[in-house]
């Protein structure tokens, strides 16, 4: 498709297809927003010296939330707030299965584990950094210096100020460099959940697929201290009071309308070459895609007539099930379309123009050759390093505990000055009181069964990949893998809480004195992790000075109108409301509704709608949110816009700047976004602000909260 060759080629002018592109906020006054749509002003949106629509936009946890109250009533995904409803939960108040709401303030309850962070200042340091690495040619050494330039401006913002982050992002590999200042807010509440038969309607099943039918929405609350500031969780803490909130549409909501949507998009690789979107095919995805499957099948073996268990382990499996149903699709979009052979196309298209001049063919002529050759690099141990890294989180919370336990103490040896930045007493203060975090997602037959996984992979691994550092396990002719981990969970106390907050920041004597098994292979495993970091940091540097050079070529070749990758940095993006067609004859309308969502309905889960709705449904009386086009009330709506994962919650808004849904999910046949934006197919799927209002009303009995949003 001739389209899609333009599309591939990774970068595309702000003059083409406008939907594409996850914008930084300072570059959104160079698109055509007016003549798309757009009623407010740019700088109603974005301004840096006054109060804008942005300030409304803020990171929860791994996703987005917005404001949409004065009082810090925030909206965001059921399944952003999924972790933090687990947490709060127990088998006999099972929010995430009954759901949760408050009928006032004291009866919210803290959403542990997850954190707010507000954007309060984004400046270009990009001379700044360079700066300190001027005239450094080995790639290592210049990254180190910028790495160290970045810690130095970054802890000056952020010393003494326990309620203040600040992060230098890369753009374009490395040609910019952006700060971003954002205050953080601990104190996050639950005010409202609908049951995961609303929330998580439709599961595995569902996810990524069109048409959806899933209320994927909550409302929690920010707190601060009395004074404003940032603060843990206390009873003394009050509602956080937002320069700007978002207003709420109940307009209708038409094909071809006009939306755009402020989030924290994650990563993105558009800029990468034929050799990454290889080896993501070929190794990382397979890989990935296999372990998660083992993993779930194990969790749903042994949680099958466990409640708690099932309940202790619903956030991993759920983050587990969703990656790995993304990377299915994104294996099948890469074959279906040939994606790695398009880019091998365009790569010689590139090589040509390249070529064709002397000067250009000595600037950047090495480039694809040498991009290739870091890749060998990595090639040799890529099984073993695959296998390495289960140990690194999935392997059992008590693996994970142990870890933290001697990467503290290692660096509570050093003297202070040399520490990593922003390690001290109040960090590891705050790592001990996440620690509770962890527990309440330890299901010890779950853990084990993890673990055990992890050492059978390093056990059949060939010869010349062997983690010899398990050797000592592996070989032990004395006891078998199975008996070898009953052992280690029988003698550790890693398991008690209590004994762990004790030795929890003390040295590295105090840690080897305990003789645990986890501790004992955390450090042997960590002779390999040197071994392996040496390899990645240098590759890293190489190639990531080479994507430099690349982005530069493609700067001269194809014009400067081009955004930068997402890297967990705020972005912009705009779009039309529109539907798609998938395949050949067939056509996806943009809306869903009530209707649909009850004619899925089998009784049984993932498709088992409370009675409740079925008989709001079928008693009717909710006419103030039926879309006058469908004749029912909306549930969820497809938007021509460009997300990736991390835009989870965030707010989609109207050409006024109301609030008319929230971002939850995108298209599982457009799952190789992350590589190439395809016009025709890729969409993001929302759920409808009206069917957010008709739940919360009328089946949660929480109109409060619509008096708050300012809903008449």
């Amino acid at each position: 498709m001739k389209k899609f060759l333009l599309l591939i080629a990774i970068m595309i002018c702000i003059t083409s297809f406008a939907q594409e592109g996850m914008w930084l906020l300072n570059q959104i006054d160079q698109l055509d927003l007016k003549e798309r749509g757009l009623e407010l002003d740019i700088k109603d949106i974005y301004d840096p010296k006054a109060p804008s629509l942005n300030q409304a936009i803020i990171q929860l946890g791994g996703g987005t939330a917005s404001f949409v109250s004065p009082n810090g009533l925030i909206i965001t995904n059921h399944h952003v707030a999924y972790g933090a409803l687990q947490r709060a939960s127990s088998v006999e108040q099972d929010y995430l299965t009954n759901g949760f709401v408050a009928r006032n303030f004291a009866d919210e309850i803290q959403a542990p584990g997850i954190a707010a962070r507000l954007l309060i200042e984004m400046k270009d340091v990009t001379k700044e950094v360079l700066k300190s690495a001027k005239g450094i040619e080995n790639p290592a050494e210049r990254d180190e210096k910028i790495n160290e330039k970045i810690r130095e401006m970054t802890t000056k913002i952020t010393e003494g100020k326990d309620d203040v982050d600040a992060v230098v992002s890369e753009m374009y590999n490395g040609k910019q460099y952006v700060l971003f200042v954002h205050k953080v807010y601990s104190d996050i509440r639950i005010v409202y959940a609908p049951p995961a038969s609303i929330g998580k309607y439709g599961g595995d099943i569902d996810n990524w697929m069109w048409p959806r039918h899933t209320g994927d929405f909550s409302f929690l609350r920010v707190y601060c201290a009395p004074d404003g500031s940032g603060s843990d969780y206390s009873e003394e803490n009050v509602p956080y009071k937002p320069e700007v909130w978002l207003r709420t549409s109940t307009s209708d909501l038409d094909k071809g309308d006009f939306t755009f949507v402020i989030g924290y998009p994650g990563f993105t690789t558009r800029y990468r070459t034929s050799n990454s979107a290889a080896w993501n095919l070929k190794y990382n995805y397979p890989f990935t895609i296999d372990v998660f499957g083992e993993i779930i099948e194990l969790m749903d073996e042994l949680t099958a007539d466990d409640p708690e268990g099932k309940l202790k382990v619903a956030g991993l499996r759920s983050g587990l099930a969703n990656t790995m149903k993304n990377y299915q699709g994104k294996v099948e979009g890469m074959k279906k379309t040939g994606y790695v052979e398009e880019k091998i196309q365009f790569e010689k298209e590139f090589t040509a123009w390249v070529n064709s001049d002397p000067d250009r063919q000595k600037k950047y002529g090495h480039i694809l050759g040498d991009i290739q050759k870091t890749y060998k690099m990595i090639e040799k141990y890529k099984d073993r390093d695959n296998v390495y890294n289960n140990f690194q989180g999935l392997a059992g919370t008590m693996l994970n505990i142990a870890a933290q336990l001697y990467f503290i103490a290692v660096e509570m040896d050093k003297p202070e000055d040399e520490r990593r930045p922003g390690f001290d007493e109040a960090r590891i203060q705050q790592g001990m009181e996440g620690l509770k975090f962890s527990y309440q997602n330890y299901f010890e037959p779950v853990d084990k069964a993890m673990l055990l996984l992890a050492l059978q992979m390093a056990d059949e691994l060939p010869e010349d990949q062997r983690i010899e550092q398990l050797d000592y396990i592996l070989d032990d002719p004395s006891l078998s893998l199975e008996e070898w981990v009953d052992k280690a969970y029988e003698t550790s106390r890693l398991s008690d809480l209590d004994f762990v907050k004790t030795i929890y920041g003390k040295g590295t004597d105090d840690i080897l004195a305990l003789n645990d098994p986890f501790i004992e292979m955390v450090i042997k495993l960590d002779q390999l992790n040197d071994e392996i970091d040496e390899v990645y940091n240098v590759f890293a540097a190489d190639v990531t000075n080479l994507r430099k050079e690349y982005i530069d070529a493609l700067y001269e070749w194809k014009g400067e109108g081009i955004y930068p990758d997402a890297n967990g940095s705020v972005r912009f993006t705009a779009g039309p409301v529109k539907g798609y067609s998938p395949e050949d004859a067939v056509w996806y309308y943009p809306f869903t509704s009530l209707s649909g969502v009850i004619s899925k309905n089998t009784g049984e889960e993932p498709f088992d709608v409370p009675e409740k709705l079925i008989k709001i449904y079928k008693k009717g009386g909710y006419e103030e949110w039926i879309d006058p086009d469908i004749e029912d009330v909306p549930v969820a709506f497809l938007h021509q816009i460009d997300i990736t994962g991390g835009n989870s919650g965030s707010p989609v808004m109207n050409a006024k700047g109301e609030i008319i849904g929230v971002v939850f999910d995108g298209n599982y046949e457009a799952m190789i976004s992350d590589w190439q934006y395809d016009y025709d197919l890729q969409r993001a799927i929302s759920v409808d602000i009206r069917y957010v209002l008709f739940v919360t009303e009328i089946f949660g009995d929480a109109g409060f909260i619509l008096e708050e949003m300012g809903v008449e």
